[in-house]
């Protein structure tokens, strides 16, 4: 069994990369480390660095590889920024998405596998129900649902099979904290390990189901072999719904701190969204277990191990109207630069409470 997995030298794709292994997979990871680290693509793994907006470099690996499946986990998933990075969300999670569908019907994949996400559902659908009609309000879950319109024209035209996943706020071990404008409980963290106070947008009441990683990637790999699984879509995460305001006291204990919070301006954004998980329980036998303490404690010990990291501004900002002002006042930071992790061994497994090695919506930034 010969897969590729796009961004599996990111967060959720080292941890799927991880479990292709474990299930006998050869794996080449494919990853430009626009926002993954080189040390995290587990080892035994084949690391190519390139991007999926290349479709020469992907029909030479399509060629040499001959690859049974594809995990397609490569994307930008700020979704609050993709208003303000129209070009580039869709240069790199739709034009990318096409490049590598193109290449898997040429190439008769057994099967694609595509992380989109409940961005595509927008506001006042909960909880989120596979069979709802998708309504997005950003690019970015515009972006995500193109490409799972576009895996199915593929099906009917061409026979290739998928399966779809749509995650929601996953965290964990792995997870890139120094990014600014994504992944609230990184950021969180974060702040507190630099002695800087929570920042939340709005009021702090808006919901999120947190998803621990552990309960996610492990599913996302084994679909392949799961007959039932082949086109369809799945919601995949966490039941229980928290708001920011318990999120940031959840995460203070884990670091033993009482968290000072700063409230920022409301910013246009989903206010509840979390999703029903009934028909990934039912067919792929996916069942959060990890309650959010419990990850975030995990996620915490890893954090402490890694240490906070300085993360750079966007740098390819197209539309400035409307920005949160906390956006604009980093791109006037100075001597701000991405620290790679520490060199460490491979992601430990995803299931251990020890922390291993080095799509969340944007819900805090400074």
């Amino acid at each position: 069994m010969r897969s590729l997995v796009t961004g599996g030298a990111g967060f959720i794709g080292a941890h799927v990369t991880q479990e292709c292994l474990r299930l006998g997979h050869e794996v080449v990871v494919l990853d430009d480390l626009s926002g993954g680290f080189r040390d995290q693509v587990p080892e035994g793994a084949l690391f190519v660095e390139g991007s999926i907006t290349d479709h020469a470099l992907l029909a030479r690996l399509f060629v040499e590889h001959k690859f049974d499946y594809v995990y397609h986990l490569a994307a930008y998933a700020a979704e609050g920024l993709s208003h303000f990075i129209r070009r580039f969300n869709y240069t790199n999670n739709l034009i990318g998405s096409v490049n590598l569908i193109n290449e898997s019907v040429r190439h008769e994949v057994k099967c694609f596998v595509f992380t989109s996400s409940i961005a595509v559902y927008g506001a006042g659908q909960v909880p989120m129900d596979e069979a709802m009609v998708p309504q997005p309000e950003d690019p970015y879950g515009v972006s995500k649902y193109a490409v799972e319109l576009d895996l199915r024209a593929a099906h009917e035209m061409f026979g290739l099979d998928y399966v779809v996943f749509r995650p929601h706020n996953v965290y964990g071990e792995n997870q890139n904290i120094g990014d600014k404008y994504r992944n609230v409980i990184g950021i969180f963290m974060n702040q507190i390990m630099q002695g800087q106070p929570l920042t939340i947008f709005g009021d702090g009441e808006q919901t999120r189901a947190f998803s621990y990683i552990g309960d996610v990637a492990p599913h996302i790999a084994r679909s392949v072999h799961e007959p039932r699984a082949r086109n369809q879509v799945f919601n995949i995460g966490a039941d229980i719904p928290y708001s920011v305001n318990e999120l940031a006291r959840v995460v203070g204990r884990a670091f033993g701190v009482e968290p000072e919070i700063r409230y920022l301006p409301p910013r246009i954004e989903v206010v509840n969204a979390y999703s029903s998980h009934e028909k990934a329980a039912e067919l792929l036998g996916a069942r959060a277990g990890t309650s959010l303490e419990e990850g975030i404690a995990r996620m915490a010990a890893w954090a402490r191990a890694v240490g906070a990291r300085k993360g750079q501004p966007f740098g390819e900002i197209e539309v400035r109207r409307n920005m949160p002002p906390s956006w604009r006042e980093l791109e006037s930071e100075p001597g701000l630069a991405d620290v790679a992790p520490a060199p460490t061994p491979a992601p430990a497994p995803v299931s251990a409470p020890a922390p291993a090695s080095a799509a969340a919506s944007v819900l805090a930034a400074p």
